[in-house]
Parts: C-alpha cells; sequence; structure tokens
C-alpha cells in the first residue's frame, strides 16, 4: 500500500527531511538552438519553474552541471567532467551534498505538479530504496528521480565506462546494491489521491519534455487549456 505524505507525515516534516533537490541544466541544449534552462515559460525562465518546484515541495534547491552563468538564480555545482551528459550532473551533485537522499529534476519539465515530488521523497525515505523513480501508461520516467548519496560509487562507475543513460545507470546501481528499481505508477497516484496537478492536467501531459522551440509551444498551449491533446 501507498503511504499518504499527509496521513503519516506532516510536510512541514517533509521538507525538513534529509533530501537536497538539484535541477540539472547542463545540456548542449542543440535541438533547442540556445540554452533551454533560460527559455521562457509562462513569462519565466525554465530553470526558475524547475527551481520552483522543488522549493514548493519543501527542498533547498541548487542547479548541477550548468553550462551557462544560473547562479543568479541559485548555487550551481559545477561538473568536474563536463560534456558527460545528467549522468554526469547528477554524479557531481551527490559528490558535494551532505544530505542521505537527492532530488533530481530535469530542466525541461515544466508541467510536473509539486506534489508528485513530495510524495516520492516520501515514499524514497519510507522504503530506503536505492532509486525512486515513475512510471505513464506503464512507461518509466528518468526524472524526477531520489537518488541515495550511497549509489554515488556505483553510479560513478557507469559513468567511467561511458555508459551515460541515466536510467540504465539507476536499473544497474539498484541491481549492484541488491534493491529493485523503485518504479511508481504516477496513474495509480492520482487515483489514489496521493498527488494531483493544480491545473487539472492529466498525468501523461505532465512529462513532456521542452527540447525543441515546438515542445515549448505545446507546453505554453497545455498550460492554457487543458483540453489540448
Amino acid at each position: 500500500m501507498l503511504d499518504s505524505p499527509n496521513k503519516s507525515k506532516p510536510l512541514d516534516a517533509i521538507a525538513k527531511a534529509d533530501v537536497a533537490g538539484f535541477v540539472l541544466a547542463g545540456g548542449r541544449s542543440s535541438r533547442m538552438g540556445t540554452d533551454k534552462a533560460l527559455q521562457i515559460f509562462a513569462g519565466q525562465p525554465l530553470v526558475v519553474h524547475a527551481l520552483s518546484l522543488l522549493r514548493q515541495a519543501g527542498l533547498q534547491a541548487s542547479i548541477a552541471g550548468a553550462r551557462s552563468p544560473l547562479v543568479v538564480f541559485a548555487p550551481v555545482v559545477e561538473d568536474p567532467q563536463p560534456d558527460m551528459g545528467p549522468l554526469g550532473g547528477i554524479c557531481a551533485a551527490l559528490a558535494v551534498t551532505s544530505a542521505s537522499r537527492a532530488v533530481f529534476l530535469s530542466v525541461d519539465l515544466p508541467l510536473l505538479p509539486a506534489s508528485l515530488v513530495v510524495f516520492l521523497q516520501h515514499h524514497a525515505c519510507i522504503t530506503g530504496a536505492a532509486v525512486t523513480l515513475t512510471s505513464v501508461n506503464g512507461f518509466p520516467q528518468t526524472f524526477p528521480a531520489v537518488v541515495c548519496r550511497s549509489t554515488l560509487p556505483a553510479l560513478h562507475s557507469e559513468l567511467e565506462a561511458g555508459r551515460r543513460g541515466c536510467y540504465s545507470a539507476f536499473q544497474a546501481t539498484a541491481t549492484r546494491m541488491g534493491q529493485p528499481l523503485s518504479v511508481l505508477p504516477v496513474e495509480l497516484l492520482v487515483q489514489s489521491g496521493h498527488v494531483a496537478h493544480p491545473d487539472d492536467l492529466p498525468a501523461a501531459r505532465w512529462f513532456l519534455n521542452v527540447n525543441t522551440p515546438a515542445d515549448l509551444h505545446r507546453a505554453e498551449d497545455i498550460c492554457c487549456n487543458s483540453s489540448v491533446i
């Protein structure tokens, strides 16, 4: 049975849990044509939306692996091995944080609700899972992810071996640590009342990745009109 953060632990207690929040913003943004972290969505840069989501979930938010000068928005953890993709940013963040767990959110998911991040970190703290993810329509989603700091050696090994895919690295790390990968179906979380979107967007729309100008326009349309398919 899924635990409800509202019933088993007050939100202010979750906010004080040993969890840090990081926005991954170190990509090349080649498909966007310019730094997507600074692209404007609903009047604000995407990086501001991502940081706000983590803060709404009660987390102190930082930026990991940023290529551009995003320090004006939040503290930045520089990746000592640039060009290694988001897994490099994850390893860099885990190497410097003192928290036992970290929530990682990619900068290009502006439609996610903060309640999902709240529940994921709560569930991860209760279960002790090495990595906690979600799925939608049966497909696992790489982000948001709650990752234990103890996974750093295994994740770094994957990175050094040239296996930079985050999801496959999460799988390999969980196996190496003798744990199943914890993947929570978002539809079940919504149906059970554990998670909700403030604009009543269907769960399938939450995970729209804004990688291109067309994606950005589509996200804007969805934000303004939940009936857009």
